[in-house]
């Protein structure tokens, strides 16, 4: 079907300009201040925003192995109802996306039930780096080490491993950095005093400012010695934030970082309340780190928001903090909030399209994603930034029911969701047929 999008406010490569979008297929045929085509179906977005297609470079989709959690269809659905049109799945499943026999099979499962576009991460572990070797640069997203432990047990700590693998691969090394020695010896002394039961204020003390920086400046230091192509996912830190620079265009930067929703909106005085519902590695922290990497990711330091989408259920993060999982649903509900601050002046709205779509496109070298352009992707997501609506249970598109935004009422509401020319979900229901695709890299 074509789809006229007409009076739409388009969000695009730095400007916003009231335009008509014509959707022909799976590609976006014409952009211009008036269209007519008595073919198509006419959608009138007056008033509304139109955006690219989020792209989140960070999610935990549970499949396989985890899928009393999640799978790849129910949180891909509710990527699509919070317009997120595309997504990068991390390997910590089980088993975990060590092999290239395990990441093709990732891609089947999405082939079959993916309602966004995919692409996986391979994972690095100290014993796979032959099999990392023979992985083909434009075979998926890029590497992901977790030099920090978290949900999946895949700490990488051998520094000789850990330097080879900087070495061997030119395509993006994504990773998780929190210093395991430094948190070890930070549980011990609260686990001596409270047992299993540790207050989850404690949480940001264990999993310390000082763990985080340590682990961050340290893969920094091999990268500039290797080389490599090094992306710092969810930075949590003020500290963290004045290892990376602006000073040079994304396209030519080798390393890069990433900021995550839960830890620019949440900070440790939400831990009475919000308990281990919000409970992430790295933690949520104070509101001067908070300050600082709002700081940072308005001065370009840091260069793409995610989400870490990583959903448990409800019964596993009710339990006491040791055994509490870290991670919280988020895709659903990413854009909306991120809507907030494009509300009351915070972010730009060309600063959100710039972080969330263009910016993921350019350091993954995606293929004809990411912006509003004729001849791309029709992956498009419509806002309307003044349709007041309450996170309740009963709208919560997540396997696992529950949300950290419970009880929050946003001010902006996505509308329409476009996934390769496909209407992918309009006003609060999802379409059952799915148009998704594997990504493709310019590589």
């Amino acid at each position: 079907m074509k789809y006229l999008i007409k009076n739409a406010k388009v969000v695009n490569e730095g400007t916003v300009k009231i335009s008509d979008v014509l959707i022909n297929k799976e590609r976006i045929e014409k952009i211009a201040s008036h269209i007519t085509d008595d073919s198509a179906k006419i959608i009138d977005a007056e008033g509304h925003y139109l955006l690219p297609g989020i792209i989140d470079d960070q999610v935990h989709f549970r499949e396989p192995g985890l899928t009393h959690k999640g799978n790849i269809a129910s949180e891909s659905r509710a990527a699509v109802a919070g317009g997120i049109t595309t997504f990068m799945e991390q390997p910590n499943t089980n088993p975990q996306t060590t092999t290239i026999e395990k990441l093709e099979g990732k891609f089947d499962i999405a082939k079959n039930t993916s309602y966004a576009n995919y692409s996986f991460f391979f994972g690095g572990t100290n014993d796979n780096l032959e099999e990392l070797k023979r992985l083909d640069n434009k075979s998926c997203a890029g590497v992901k080490l977790f030099l920090g432990s978290s949900t999946g047990n895949m700490l990488v700590d051998n520094e000789k491993v850990i330097e080879s693998i900087f070495s061997n691969t030119d395509m993006v090394i994504a990773a998780h950095c929190e210093d395991e020695g430094t948190i070890r010896r930070n549980m011990e002394i609260y686990k001596e005093k409270y047992g299993d039961d540790i207050p989850i204020k404690y949480h940001p003390i264990i999993r310390s400012e000082e763990a985080c920086f340590l682990s961050s400046s340290k893969a920094i230091n091999l990268a500039k010695k290797t080389g490599a192509r090094l992306h710092v996912f969810h930075v949590s830190t003020e500290k963290e934030t004045h290892l990376f620079t602006n000073d040079i265009p994304l396209a030519e930067k080798k390393i890069t970082a990433e900021v995550c929703l839960h830890h620019l909106w949440f900070t440790d005085a939400d831990y009475d309340t919000k308990q281990t519902f919000i409970k992430w590695n790295p933690a949520v922290k104070t509101q001067k780190d908070k300050d600082g990497l709002w700081k940072a990711l308005l001065d370009d330091r840091i260069d793409i928001i995610a989400t870490d989408h990583a959903p448990h259920t409800i019964e596993e993060k009710k339990q006491v903090y040791t055994k509490a999982p870290s991670g919280g649903p988020l895709v659903q509900h990413a854009l909306v909030a991120w809507m907030e601050y494009v509300n009351n002046g915070t972010l730009p709205i060309e600063k959100l399209a710039q972080k969330m779509c263009h910016n993921p496109a350019i350091l993954f070298d995606i293929k004809e994603r990411g912006y509003i352009r004729e001849g791309y992707y029709a992956d498009l997501v419509l806002v309307n930034p003044y349709a007041p609506w309450e996170v309740v249970t009963d709208n919560i598109e997540y396997a696992c029911k529950w949300s950290p935004f419970e009880g929050t009422t946003f001010a902006s509401k996505v509308t329409h969701t476009f996934v390769n020319g496909h209407l992918a979900y309009e006003n609060g229901m999802i379409s059952e047929e799915r148009n998704a695709k594997r990504l493709t890299f310019n590589r």
